[in-house]
C-alpha cells in the first residue's frame, strides 16, 4: 500500500472521528486531492452571492457540481444553491437579454439546480435561453453567431457556450430537436473552422469583412483555449446521445481529428500546450494552462467513453502532469493556479502573446475542476 493511501485513509478515518474537517483533510494533510483543495479555496475566496452569471462563473460553479457528484459533500451543493437563490427571480429572471453565446453557457447551471432542487424558477430561467435561441442570429446555413454584435462570425468558444446546453436540455426536457440542434452546430462549426494542422481556426467570418479575415474568412490564427473548449464541448454533447443518434458518428470523427492534433501539438518539455499551439517555436510563446486542462479532460474523457484509443493515454498523462505544475497549495490551504490566459478576442499573433497571464482566473480554476473531476480528484 502506497504512502499516499495510508494518508487517504488515515484522513478520512480522522474526519468521521470529527477530529478534522473535510477542507484541511484535502487541503492540509493530504495534499492529493486537488480538486476539493481548489475549491474549497475558490468558495473561501468567492462567497456564491458574488460570483456572477457569466461562461467563466458557469465554468467554475459546473466544476464545484461535479466534485459535489463525486463526494456528496452538502457544501458544494448548498453553494450552487446559494448562488441560485441571489441571482434568479421567481420567474427565472436573472436580467441577462442573452445576446451572445457567452451568456448561455449559465443554462447549464440552471438545469443543474433544477434537477437538485426542484425549484420551478431555473426550469423557466432554463427554457428563457432556450427560447431566445429561436430568433437568435445566424449564418446563412444556420451556425449561431458569437453575438448578435457580430454578424456573420462564428468563434470555436461559441461551441462550448451553446451546445453542451442545448444536450443538457434535451435530456431534462425529452426535447429531442434541441439534442438535433446541439449536434448540428457543432458539424456546421467544425466545417468552417477546420485547421490543416489539426486544429481549429479561432474564428470564421462569413461575410469576409473583418480585418482579420482571410480570402477564405479564417482568422489568421489557432488559438489554445478556443480549441480546447471545442474538444470539450464535443464529448460533453456526445455523453448525451445515444449510439444510434443521427450524426453522431461526426462528433467522434470531430473528436479524432482534434486528439490527433492534441498529440501532435503537446509540448515534449513540458506536457502543456501553447498560447499559439501550432506555432510552439514562435518567440515570445508560452504554454497556456487552462486550454492544457481542457485538452487533457477531453481525451481522458473520450478514452473513458470509448471514442479514442488507449493510445492517447501518455497525452492524458504528461497533460495532467504539466497542468499539476502549475498547482500550488499554501500551507493555509489556499491554491493557486498560474499562467492562465484571460478572455481573449480575436487576432494576429502578437495580439494572442502579450495576453495578460493571470493566477486564480475563473476560466483555469473552472477547467481545472473538470479535469480533476474527470480523473477522480486528480489523485
Amino acid at each position: 500500500m502506497g504512502i499516499r493511501t495510508v494518508l487517504r485513509l488515515i484522513c478520512t478515518v480522522l474526519v468521521m472521528l470529527g477530529l478534522l474537517s473535510p477542507a484541511v483533510s484535502a487541503s492540509a494533510a493530504d495534499r492529493t486531492d486537488l480538486s476539493r483543495a481548489v475549491a474549497d479555496s475558490t468558495m473561501a475566496a468567492h462567497p456564491a452571492a458574488k460570483i456572477g452569471l457569466n461562461y467563466p462563473d458557469g465554468l467554475v460553479l459546473l466544476g464545484i457540481y461535479r466534485l459535489y457528484q463525486r463526494t456528496h459533500d452538502q457544501r458544494y451543493l448548498d453553494y450552487l444553491k446559494a448562488w441560485g437563490t441571489a441571482k434568479v427571480s421567481t420567474d427565472g429572471d436573472t436580467g441577462v437579454a442573452y445576446d451572445s453565446l457567452d451568456s448561455m453557457f449559465i443554462g447549464n447551471v440552471f438545469l443543474v439546480l433544477a434537477k437538485e432542487t426542484g425549484d420551478h424558477r431555473y426550469t423557466l430561467a432554463a427554457q428563457r435561453i432556450h427560447d431566445r435561441l429561436k430568433s437568435y442570429p445566424r449564418t446563412s446555413d444556420g451556425a449561431f453567431i458569437h453575438n448578435t454584435g457580430l454578424s456573420g462570425q462564428l468563434w470555436a468558444d461559441g461551441a462550448f457556450m451553446v451546445t453542451p446546453f442545448l444536450a443538457n436540455y434535451a435530456v431534462a426536457t425529452g426535447d429531442s430537436s434541441a439534442s438535433a440542434e446541439a449536434v448540428k452546430q457543432l458539424n456546421l462549426y467544425f466545417g468552417h473552422l477546420r485547421h490543416p494542422d489539426g486544429m481549429l481556426y479561432h474564428a470564421y467570418d462569413e461575410k469576409h469583412a473583418q480585418p482579420w479575415s482571410d480570402a477564405d474568412g479564417h482568422s489568421p490564427e489557432v488559438w489554445c483555449r478556443a480549441v480546447g473548449w471545442f474538444g470539450a464541448a464535443t464529448v460533453e454533447v456526445l455523453d448525451t446521445l445515444p449510439k444510434t443518434a443521427p450524426d453522431r458518428d461526426k462528433l467522434v470523427d470531430i473528436t479524432a481529428f482534434l486528439a490527433d492534433g492534441y498529440r501532435t501539438w503537446q509540448d515534449p518539455a513540458t506536457g502543456r500546450w501553447f498560447q499559439l499551439p501550432v506555432k510552439p517555436k514562435l518567440a515570445g510563446n508560452w504554454t497556456e494552462t487552462s486550454s492544457s486542462s481542457l485538452y487533457t479532460y477531453t481525451l481522458s474523457r473520450a478514452i473513458q467513453q470509448g471514442y479514442l484509443g488507449a493510445e492517447y493515454q501518455p497525452v492524458v498523462d504528461r497533460g495532467y502532469a504539466g497542468v499539476r505544475d502549475r498547482v500550488s497549495i499554501a500551507d493555509d490551504g489556499s491554491t493557486k493556479i498560474t499562467e492562465v490566459g484571460v478572455g481573449t478576442n480575436v487576432g494576429d499573433a502578437a495580439f494572442y502573446l502579450a495576453r495578460p497571464r493571470a493566477t486564480n482566473d475563473f476560466h483555469g480554476i473552472g477547467a481545472f475542476l473538470y479535469l480533476g473531476e474527470q480523473l477522480a480528484g486528480g489523485v
